[in-house]
């Protein structure tokens, strides 16, 4: 029966957010991004700041999620950051200072993926994967934009407060991510990070417990309705 509902939910909350976007014009400046060379991916950089040693892969993401394209978003490098690989965050000053269509925001992306005996420099990474980690933190900040000051302050409290309510926002922006063509991205990330032998057993833990399964994120792609569309 619980596993019932959860998918229930999940299938609402992906339908409600798949129904949102403007699919038609979305779909149009998707194929555009995919046809362009390389270096058109620049177009993507407006309003962002990117390491050099993650631009390339960053700039495909932001490909995917066009109407980002004017969002002021700062990917940072951290040394480390406690209990995750990566954050998105609105910035404090903007959510008292701007408008929502001038909010500002940040990815935090740690500096290395710590192992158990070693680490990688998260550059090394397959690029499928941390395309699909760059396009999950990307799906946060397309949940964040509509949402007022005083929700996003509230949004921040539950979401250190609340494991459940940390399950309501990771299956969010994987709704986001899947509905802009990011589903495969998604699952291989999850995938390496469940199968990788020397990824403390802890994260596994809790990516297992908070977040969606890579089999209810096929189960998602399997029903998104322009994917299916397309293979007719």
């Amino acid at each position: 029966m619980t596993y019932l509902l959860i998918n229930t939910f999940i299938s609402l909350q992906f339908l409600l957010i798949y129904n949102s976007l403007e699919l038609t014009n979305k779909k149009e400046t998707l194929t555009e991004s995919y046809t362009t060379v390389e270096s058109d991916l620049e177009r993507f950089s407006e309003n962002k700041t990117i390491p050099d040693e993650i631009r390339e892969v960053t700039l495909e993401a932001l490909s995917y999620f066009p109407d980002l394209r004017k969002t002021e978003i700062d990917f940072q490098f951290k040394k480390a950051i406690h209990g995750s690989v990566m954050q998105a965050q609105p910035k404090i000053s903007s959510l008292f200072f701007s408008s929502k269509n001038t909010r500002g925001y940040r990815i935090k992306i740690s500096r290395e993926l710590v192992l158990e005996d070693d680490s990688i420099p998260i550059e090394d990474l397959p690029k499928d994967v941390l395309l699909g980690w760059i396009g999950h933190e990307l799906g946060h900040i397309k949940d964040y934009l509509d949402r007022s000051a005083l929700n996003l302050l509230g949004f921040g409290v539950k979401y250190y407060l609340s494991n459940t309510f940390i399950t309501e926002a990771e299956i969010a922006a994987d709704s986001y991510a899947v509905a802009f063509g990011l589903g495969e991205k998604i699952i291989a990330t999850k995938n390496f990070v469940l199968n990788h032998e020397k990824i403390p057993l802890d994260y596994k833990k809790k990516i297992e417990k908070l977040y969606l399964s890579p089999g209810e994120i096929l189960s998602m792609v399997d029903n998104d309705p322009e994917a299916n569309q397309e293979e007719n």
